[in-house]
């Protein structure tokens, strides 16, 4: 990415078509489409890039089986039909997941389960091209490439079709429920991805296209001329700086945050819909803990499920669905922490189901985000109707766009700069469609250097696709930064993620604190927070100095950013029990 002075500087002086306010996955597909289409685009993002409910997904890519239950039928195709496309895009960052519905005792798998599997399998079929490209009755992975169908040098994937599994597939497929001895199952696909790479991918590519972005500029208010919107102020949150950027257009992207951009604007408006905030909260566990290789939809009572997913060399449960009222918190939405409640939730149903006793403590994290659900207004309606996405332009001309979900990001976005067109009577189609995130590396291409952990490799391709090289290339500078940065203990299988990249994240990701290092750009506040935010501090210190000599830290400066990981872990609630 574009280094965060540069991009601050081109921001001040520049004039933009368009200034995106919100860095989440919605502010960058903004960003993307319109710079695809010849806009001169500007995004900014208070805090971090994907550090709101960006990075606090379920990690899936799906249609939203269980909206099927609501008849919300519009809802599951279009996300169906965005999976396809996200797997098309970014087959490195996307990649087919298996999923099991088990039965037990003899029992069949339920009818009803297979009549909605059914009518999932038709939706997330492309009519035009029918079932042409689908592969065998096997499992897709990350290796395997789909016909490119429409000739536009992209491979199309498509699942399998659902099918019944035997008691023996099962436990293969998920060793955690051996003891239960399944009978049989339904087995089928969605895709699973890193939320925060993707993020942080799009961004990239829209950088690509033109767009200048930066992190830590806080809006403080609308820029107005002559009664309509022309940019935003904003203030640099490291050095207090205040500056202009101006821009013909402002789209607030800013997710949960939307009616805090102008609220007596939004709320005098009839037509505008409230936000109502709905916080899902995910516990994360050791693969040896429960044994996961495929997923598992999880019954948790009161007529819901979870998922049990692996993911990144462990088990990731949720997640909770539950009203949010950010005025019972002392930080409101900047820093929502997972519930005591919900998380007890999550690990009873996970230990009614496949027979373990896990506790709090057993938990390598914790997290919580919160979605911008959109009220209807209509207190008899399920709040998981109001997962579509809302675009609303206001009286200042200020172009609103929330709600919707992670998989359907392109399409929220196209909805956006859509109305930007219409409104400037362009002749600027869409393109996002056919544009790759990023680029794929095959694992034999990846250099091998001394001290990377053999593990990592695969980890590094899927994370960082063609980018793997240059990550490798800052760990050949030293022997340290090959070196993970939760070293092994005891002979337990530890995170494979390497140093190198927290001094990549600084040098090229504008990752400007060591939380940005451990909770987005690596995932190790997730996945290993107990040690991540040990009161020592000894890992967060081993962090800030990896990125010390790009950010300019003495020894004092060390220390203060890894106390104020500390701090910043103890707020997120990451570390449980």
């Amino acid at each position: 990415m574009i280094a965060r002075p540069d991009a601050i500087a081109a921001l001040d002086a520049e004039e933009f078509d368009v200034v995106v306010v919100g860095g989440g996955i919605t502010g960058a597909g903004v960003a993307l489409d319109a710079a695809a289409r010849g806009y001169s685009v500007a995004l900014v993002e208070k805090a971090d890039f994907a550090s709101g409910t960006s990075s606090r997904s379920s990690k899936l890519v799906h249609g939203g089986l269980r909206y099927l239950q609501n008849f919300d039928l519009g809802l599951v195709r279009e996300a169906l039909l965005e999976r396809q496309l996200n797997v098309k895009l970014a087959p490195h960052l996307v990649k087919p997941l298996p999923l099991v519905v088990p039965a037990f005792e003899g029992a069949r798998p339920d009818r009803l389960v297979g009549v909605g599997l059914n009518l999932y399998d038709v939706m997330s079929v492309d009519k035009i091209r029918g079932r042409v490209g689908r592969r065998g009755s096997g499992a897709p992975s990350s290796g395997e490439q789909a016909t490119d169908l429409d000739g536009d040098g992209l491979a199309d994937w498509a699942p399998d079709r659902h099918r019944i599994i035997s008691g023996e597939e099962v436990v293969e497929r998920l060793p955690a429920l051996a003891g239960r001895e399944p009978t049989s199952g339904y087995l089928f696909y969605d895709c699973q991805t890193d939320d925060a790479r993707l993020v942080l991918t799009v961004l990239q590519e829209a950088e690509r296209f033109g767009a200048v972005c930066a992190n830590g500029l806080l809006v403080t208010e609308l820029h107005e001329e002559a009664g309509r919107t022309r940019g935003v102020h904003v203030q640099d949150v490291a050095t207090g700086d205040r500056f202009t950027v101006r821009a013909t257009n402002v789209v607030n992207a800013t997710g949960v945050w939307a009616d805090r951009l102008r609220p007596d604007e939004l709320h005098d408006e009839a037509e505008v819909p409230r936000i109502a905030p709905s916080r899902g909260t995910h516990i994360t566990l050791r693969h040896d803990q429960l044994p996961l290789v495929s997923g598992a939809i999880v019954p948790a009572g009161n007529n819901r499920t979870i998922f049990a997913l692996p993911w990144l060399g462990g088990t990731l449960i949720g997640t909770t669905d539950n009203d949010y009222d950010e005025s019972a918190t002392p930080d409101g939405l900047d820093h929502i922490a997972p519930a005591a409640g919900d998380i007890a939730y999550l690990l009873d149903a996970t230990n009614s189901y496949f027979g373990t006793s896990l506790t709090a403590s057993d938990l390598t994290g914790a997290f919580a985000g919160v979605r911008p659900l959109i009220s209807t207004g209509d207190p008899k309606k399920s709040v998981d109707i109001s997962r579509k996405a809302e675009l609303y332009e206001t009286s200042s001309g200020m172009i609103t766009i929330t709600g919707g979900k992670l998989t359907t990001w392109r399409r929220m976005a196209k909805m956006a700069v859509d109305r930007l067109v219409e409104r400037d009577a362009r002749d600027a189609p869409c393109r996002t469609h056919e544009i790759p995130l990023g680029q794929g590396v095959a694992l034999e291409d990846l250099e091998r250097v001394e001290g990377v952990p053999e593990g990592a490799y695969q980890q590094l391709a899927g994370r960082y696709g063609h980018v793997a090289h240059e990550v490798l290339a800052v760990a050949a500078e030293r022997g340290e930064l090959a070196q993970p940065v939760v070293p092994p203990v005891d002979g337990q299988v530890t995170p494979v993620d390497i140093l190198a990249e927290v001094v990549h994240a600084a040098r090229h990701q504008q990752a400007r604190s060591v939380g940005d290092a451990l909770l987005r750009r690596t995932r190790l506040g997730l996945t290993a927070a107990r040690v991540v935010a040990d009161p020592s501090g000894e890992t967060a210190r081993r962090v800030a100095q990896a990125m010390a000599g790009d950010m300019g830290w003495d020894d004092t400066r060390v220390e203060s950013e890894a106390q104020a990981f500390l701090h910043e872990a103890a707020a997120e609630g990451i570390v449980t029990g």
